[in-house]
């Protein structure tokens, strides 16, 4: 059914020998602009990801435009709707690797690692097993901040900073998850895709993941199992299980995530600060007091 607002927002990736990305690149920026279209599309040797809004029908084009390409034909694209457009500008670019987990061993092209459906995956952690009867561990690829907004109950958090640290943090943790099935999940499934793989490469046996990610998972299923948002690299901040727009914001100064409990603080001034700034220059003037 399509929705009363407006702007269609899709999020998709895909690992595909993607050669030529510089001569396409002035090819997606010019059809971008010409639709009116923002948001971000990364290229790279490895494939595509791209978060991208606008009217239904330039989406509908530009997704005809880039399926018509055989590399992309299959292309999956998640869907969520605004009443605004939730990007300033639109911006295409060239990477070494469409999400960096610098590790080029890893290439999803060559064959992904096992996907749970999230239908699938609600039954087995209904029930507490999967289907052979091995307790389920979840383990969040995504960055402690993203987790601080909402993840799925008794998931396993390394607080990583960012997701090249993944290979060393799952390695120091593996005796941990000897004879369980382990489900790798992020926003939109493209690390843990690469996660996936990865833990297979090391030794684990039983590992999936989730496929589409948490935005998936919401879309077909809802919020059972999971707690609180899932946050978005857009203004909208977080999606709530309905894929509605949360009132979670993030910081313009730091870029911390900023609950709605914290807006109530007299340190949020909405583009300019709020109560983490606050504590970071706190403990900034504790140290410089202490070494005086």
């Amino acid at each position: 059914m399509q929705s009363e607002k407006p702007y269609v927002n899709i999020a998709a990736y895909k690992f595909i020998t993607f050669n030529d990305t510089v001569e396409k690149r002035p090819q997606f920026r010019a059809l971008c602009e010409e639709l009116g279209l923002k948001g971000t599309i990364l290229l790279s040797p490895e494939g595509i990801n791209l978060f991208l809004a606008g009217l239904r029908e330039p989406i509908d084009q530009f997704l005809a435009w880039l399926r018509a390409d055989d590399r992309f034909a299959d292309l999956q694209v998640k869907e969520s709707y605004s009443d605004k457009q939730p990007f300033t500008r639109m911006l295409v670019k060239l990477k070494a690797e469409i999400i960096t987990m610098k590790n080029p061993l890893i290439k999803p092209e060559e064959g992904r690692a096992p996907a749970v459906e999230p239908k699938t995956l609600k039954r087995w952690l209904d029930q507490g097993h999967d289907d052979s009867g091995k307790p389920v561990v979840m383990v969040d690829t995504r960055n402690a901040f993203e987790v601080d907004v909402g993840t799925f109950n008794n998931t396993v958090d390394y607080r990583i900073e960012k997701f090249s640290e993944f290979p060393d943090v799952i390695a120091q943790h593996k005796n941990e998850l000897d004879g369980k099935t382990v489900v790798t999940f992020c926003t939109g499934g493209i690390r843990c895709e690469k996660a996936a793989i990865h833990m297979q490469n090391v030794g684990f046996d039983s590992v999936y993941q989730l496929d589409g990610g948490i935005l998936k998972y919401f879309e077909d299923v809802g919020g059972d199992h999971y707690t609180g948002d899932c946050f978005v690299f857009d203004y909208r901040t977080a999606l709530n299980p309905r894929l509605e727009a949360t009132q979670t914001a993030q910081c313009f100064a730091c870029r911390a995530v900023v609950t709605p409990r914290e807006q109530l603080s007299p340190y949020y001034v909405p583009g300019k600060s709020c109560p983490h700034c606050r504590k970071e220059l706190r403990d900034v003037e504790a140290k410089a007091e202490a070494s005086a």
